[in-house]
């Protein structure tokens, strides 16, 4: 039992390791510099107060430079991935440059983790802080009517959380302040999501995985539920966003248009497939597309081929489901192109 702990540990410090690691050498990357973009970027704003260190409630603004108060931009809240356990918006800086190059005001947020912060401690904070930007979001330049929510991984799970709570009158009190605020996203944008963390030992029970696969896999059940309060209001249910939609009950608001983007040798491919079929059962525009011979979150690898396929596959779904997000991104390339930095994360 011991060795096992052990091994888990030193496979959870490998992975946030090599993943931290990536990001810092990424940034210094001449055109990670969000100028060079036309993107400003301001940092460590507190959108809660509560129980956590000070960083867990913060987030990151990234907007088009000399946006202005009023300006009526959409919004996109973007939920980092990491297992529950790690990670956070600066690890996540390329999403935030990505979204708002094209012309979207984007909150980059951080949230308490685990186990130190069990469930429902992450979608708590993941509620609030969307209840922050309804409130700040125009002083920004953004338009909540505009509203996109976005995220990876453990991100993607509770970007469908806080979807779930704008559209289905919950038990959860920190679900119900949000749903009670009347508003419904436009697009929900959940790549790569671990959508059901109450049994993740099914992805073993599917095909034989390496150990220290399943050690990763098994490890947001561990964490993030391991301490949970299962007598709460609502119990663990929105910890499993993928059982709610499964359910197949009919929300109080629409759910908006879902843009589920998965790598085909991603271990948690089942979750995207059954959300999709899911949502559709609903009569939900849910749109899936799955990268053959990707990995999980390979769409943050902007350099690959594959990961650029998805990103512009992601304008594609985001212009047809909110088309006045085409007209802004034709402005900003034709800004772009007047400077001489040469664009990389939309190339065409």
């Amino acid at each position: 039992m011991l060795e096992r702990g052990l091994r888990k540990r030193a496979g959870a410090l490998l992975f946030e390791g090599v993943f931290e690691g990536l990001t810092r050498l990424g940034k210094l990357h001449p055109m990670a510099k969000p100028d060079r973009h036309g993107v400003q970027v301001l940092r460590d704003i507190p959108y809660a107060t509560g129980p956590g260190r000070r960083r867990d409630h913060l987030l990151d603004v990234y907007r088009p430079q000399g946006t202005r108060e009023g300006e009526g931009l959409p919004v996109v809240l973007y939920i980092h991935g990491g297992a529950f356990r790690m990670l956070s918006k600066d690890s996540h800086w390329i999403m935030g440059l990505s979204f708002a190059r094209r012309g979207l005001l984007v909150f980059n947020i951080n949230y308490r983790l685990a186990p130190e912060h069990p469930y429902p401690a992450a979608a708590v904070d993941a509620s609030n802080a969307l209840r922050w930007v309804l409130d700040n979001a125009r002083a920004y330049g953004g338009d909540t009517d505009k509203l996109i929510i976005a995220g990876e991984s453990a991100g993607a799970n509770l970007a469908c959380v806080t979807t779930i709570a704008c559209c289905y009158e919950r038990p959860e009190p920190w679900a119900r302040a949000l749903f009670d605020r009347g508003v419904t996203p436009r697009a929900a944008l959940p790549a790569c999501g671990i959508l059901q963390v109450s049994d993740t030992q099914r992805f073993a029970r599917r095909r034989p995985l390496p150990r220290w696969l399943t050690d990763r896999l098994t490890a947001p059940t561990n964490h993030y539920l391991g301490a949970a309060d299962a007598d709460q209001p609502g119990g663990l249910e929105l910890a499993d966003p993928l059982c709610v939609i499964e359910k197949g009950e009919e929300p109080a608001r629409p759910l908006p248009p879902f843009f589920l983007p998965v790598g085909t040798r991603d271990p948690l491919l089942d979750d995207t497939r059954r959300m999709a079929a899911a949502l559709q059962a609903l009569s939900v525009d849910a749109e899936a597309i799955y990268y053959p011979g990707e990995l999980h979150a390979f769409h943050a690898m902007i350099f690959r081929p594959a990961a650029r396929k998805c990103w512009l596959d992601t304008w594609r779904f985001l212009g047809r489901v909110m088309p006045e997000t085409v007209e802004l991104a034709r402005e900003r390339e034709h800004l772009l192109r007047r400077s001489p930095v040469r664009m990389m994360l939309s190339r065409r």
